[in-house]
């Protein structure tokens, strides 16, 4: 059994994180749904982004650190869109053992760190059509875990956008790609 902080997407708390969250738990694992946005949650990505820069990048890590900050050491960071860059975060700031990141992952110099932690591993989802994906930062993001000596996989889905694992999203939601994430996952956090 793992203790798993869980963060949002830009949208905000969604049926997405709340269905991971369930699934997480349902395996057996403790789970905090860590909300910096206090509640508000959108269905526009325009609106949300707007939100969040109105709250500011700083504010949203250090909601996300101090959340986290009386959890025992070596916990599971996992991150669903911007939050994938807030689990990042928090795994640069405390002993954690793991981060599973889905839809983003940023290169360190964006964290303001020089290198990733060698015995934190990583497990990266993205879907090949995401509106969102930036592939030069996944590239350089894995190539910096690789350089530590950390655990990297990445799992490439041919179907469904940037919130693939959410149902709620019909436009971007993908059942099987879905479904296959969080086989990985759950598979992958077993093993902390």
């Amino acid at each position: 059994m793992a203790h798993i902080a869980l963060f949002h997407g830009i949208l905000g708390v969604r049926p997405g994180e709340l269905d991971a969250a369930r699934r997480f738990t349902e395996a057996g694992h403790e789970v905090r749904v860590i909300d910096q946005y206090e509640g508000e949650v959108f269905d526009d990505y325009d609106d949300a982004t707007a939100f969040a820069r109105t709250v500011g990048y700083h504010e949203l890590v250090a909601r996300a650190l101090a959340a986290t900050l009386d959890m025992p050491d070596k916990f599971i960071a996992v991150g669903f869109s911007n939050g994938a860059v807030m689990a990042e975060y928090v795994a640069l700031q405390r002993p954690v053992a793991a981060v599973v990141l889905v839809s983003t992952a940023v290169e360190m110099a964006e964290l303001g760190a020089q290198a990733w932690p060698a015995d934190v591993a990583v497990q990266i989802h993205h879907a090949m059509d995401d509106q969102w994906k930036e592939p030069q930062q996944m590239i350089d993001f894995v190539g910096q875990v690789q350089v530590a000596g950390a655990d990297v996989e990445v799992y490439d889905y041919h179907a469904g956008g940037h919130l693939f694992t959410d149902p709620s999203k019909a436009d971007e939601y993908d059942e099987a790609g879905a479904e296959l994430f969080f086989q990985r996952a759950l598979e992958f956090c077993a093993r902390f």
